[in-house]
């Protein structure tokens, strides 16, 4: 990870008490925190554990239940590009105003909850759209609150804290899954879920609503040059091809996982027919990925952390690799814990090896590693798809698909090991 400065790039200096910026590191946390469960947990992955509702009310099939999530990474996708390019559109549309980057958080955890509320409206060729929308403002609010997190934690000397709003996620996914498996057991229709999530969105906003504030970390309307930290010094073409690297590995990370993680309930339900487990392996992975998080919280925050994803990517590879060829209780709940370990941890290592390269540059960059994941995102659900229609059942669709994905974490971990090997640690620019 970085061994660069705790200072944040292209921040002022820190404000002084009794200003809003003079926030208590556990605060900052605890508020970045639910905002990735509402938009990661809820806006992203709400869609999994009430996939088998939409199902059983007979609202879509298994290839449309893929393309439908696909639309939902594209919006991922399409969301972090505009916030990769939008330093580039700012200076160059000087009439867009500059917003806070809590300005943003706030109001794309409202639309999270206004667009899963409006999943429960019964016309299907809207769900695409909403779904799409929902992926877009996942990637702004995914983006600005690490950015206001990790520059704000850092400032107050406390950057590993930062590890602690990667548990977001995984405690969305818990609340989440649990409620969805207390709906089907009280048989309640899946338009119900949808409603029952925007609500609990807009509940957990409002808990966190008055800590979201401070105007200090805003969009900028510019940056600097292609080649160039915020110091004037030139990056060399190495740091060039090392950032591609890792945004090729990120990438690869976004496709190993999402097959899991968007039809673990139904692989489940292929596999254990009757299970009384069916409902709790999703949860399962939620509590890994808060484990994997505060793990990474507790770990010393220095070192070569492209070491530590060679380790998550094979965790994660292992993970998938156990519910495949494992399809047992014992294979889905070590495959849903050790899937979810590394989930946030690896966004995590990643998300500070891009501070570490480009210091000055920071949410622009973290905007690409995060378009790039997407990427891999909308290509597993469009190979389920695929599979699905081309082999004969279900169970040989997914074991394929589940096949290619552990070989992409293997691939992806490999590729780490490469630039440990090609680009030594050195010391981060400022």
């Amino acid at each position: 990870m970085r061994s660069a400065p705790s200072s944040a790039p292209n921040l002022p200096p820190p404000a002084p008490l009794g200003t809003p910026a003079a926030q208590r590191p556990m605060d900052i946390a605890l508020a970045g925190l639910v905002a990735l469960a509402v938009a990661m947990g809820i806006g992203r992955f709400a869609f999994t554990p009430l996939l088998p509702m939409m199902l059983h009310d007979g609202l879509l099939d298994l290839p449309g239940a893929s393309w439908l999530a696909s639309a939902n990474y594209f919006g991922y996708l399409v969301g972090a590009v505009l916030c990769t390019l939008q330093p580039w559109l700012w200076a160059r549309l000087r009439v867009l105003p500059l917003f806070a980057f809590v300005t943003l958080v706030r109001g794309g955890l409202v639309a999270t909850g206004l667009l899963t509320l409006a999943m429960a409206w019964p016309a299907p060729a809207a769900w695409p759209v909403l779904r799409f929308a929902a992926g877009v403002t996942s990637a702004v609010v995914f983006v600005y609150t690490s950015g206001w997190c990790m520059a704000r934690l850092a400032r107050l000397g406390v950057p590993a804290l930062s590890g602690m709003i990667y548990m977001g996620p995984g405690a969305g996914i818990v609340l989440s899954g649990l409620a969805a498996s207390a709906m089907t057991a009280w048989h309640w229709r899946a338009a119900a879920g949808w409603v029952l999530f925007g609500l609990l969105a807009w509940v957990l906003a409002a808990s966190v609503w008055r800590t979201l504030r401070g105007g200090d970390e805003r969009l900028h309307a510019g940056a600097p040059a292609a080649g160039q930290t915020g110091s004037g010094v030139s990056t060399p073409p190495q740091g060039r091809a090392e950032m591609a690297w890792l945004a090729l590995a990120y990438g690869l990370a976004g496709f190993g996982y999402i097959i899991t993680a968007t039809f673990l309930p139904v692989i489940a339900r292929t596999a254990l027919p009757g299970s009384a487990w069916l409902d709790l392996f999703w949860p399962m992975f939620g509590l890994g990925v808060m484990a994997g998080a505060l793990l990474v919280s507790r770990l010393p925050h220095g070192g070569d952390f492209r070491l530590r994803l060679i380790v998550c990517y094979v965790l994660q590879a292992a993970g998938v690799a156990a519910s495949l060829y494992s399809p047992s209780l014992a294979g889905f709940v070590l495959g849903s814990v050790l899937l979810g370990v590394p989930f946030t941890a690896i966004t995590f290592f990643a998300m500070h090896e891009v501070r570490r390269l480009r210091p000055a540059q920071a949410a622009s960059f973290i905007g690409l590693l995060t378009a790039m994941y997407g990427v891999g995102q909308i290509l597993g659900p469009a190979l389920v798809a695929l599979l699905l229609r081309r082999l004969p059942d279900a169970a040989a669709g997914f074991a394929l698909s589940l096949e290619v994905a552990a070989g992409a974490l293997i691939i992806g971990a490999l590729i780490y090991a490469g630039m440990v090997w090609a680009y030594p640690m050195r010391a981060a620019k400022s």
